[in-house]
């Protein structure tokens, strides 16, 4: 990278194709997992463990980031997870939050885990570094929001749109905030495991 300045013009067609072969392949990736879930959605683990993958050699295939500064991305995480979750825990009644079986959970989450770490590898970490040396951050916020925004289409519906939107500009904040995709990984993965009972 040059300082965050976009590259040179003779860089820009290849690093564009090369970006516009990256969200093609996403969203064949999204298109597969919606055929393979079927009927389940979201709860089948198998169709995320495919997704899973397919995200995983995307981002390996155009350049995943290393993580770095475990630690500054835990506490950012865990404070983005706080922001993303304690809302609805305020008005989640607390009888149905106690009935919430505990036994499926462990498979539940090491899955929900899993897709929810190669979702912001992929989403904040290949992808919003390719959009940054073209456009800048501002596009990288808006494109990894929208991506992530529209992986969630096809298995919950239209209306999850605007705030999917948000939650993906709030974990590109926190790839901003850190300079690092694991950050969003740990708030997407604690806000995920809390959804269990939200």
């Amino acid at each position: 990278m040059n300082g965050g300045f976009p590259p040179p013009r003779a860089m820009t067609a290849p690093l564009t194709a090369r970006t516009t072969i990256l969200l093609l392949a996403f969203a064949c990736a999204v298109c597969l997992r919606s055929v393979l879930s079927g009927a389940s959605g979201s709860e089948s683990m198998s169709a995320g463990l495919v997704f899973a993958g397919c995200l995983t050699a995307l981002g390996v295939a155009a350049g995943l980031p290393a993580p770095r500064r475990p630690m500054i991305s835990v506490l950012s995480g865990t404070l983005g997870a706080a922001v993303l979750t304690v809302p609805a825990l305020l008005r989640a009644d607390p009888v149905s939050l106690a009935q919430r079986p505990i036994a499926g959970f462990v498979p539940w989450i090491a899955v929900a885990a899993t897709v929810a770490v190669t979702e912001e590898a992929f989403l904040r970490g290949t992808l919003f570094g390719l959009i940054t040396q073209l456009h800048g951050e501002a596009a990288a916020v808006l494109v990894s929001a929208i991506a992530f925004a529209g992986l969630h289409v096809p298995l919950y519906g239209w209306h999850v749109v605007p705030l999917d939107i948000a939650v993906g500009m709030l974990l590109a904040m926190l790839r901003i905030l850190t300079g690092n995709w694991c950050a969003a990984a740990v708030a997407h993965v604690l806000a995920d495991a809390a959804g269990w009972w939200l």
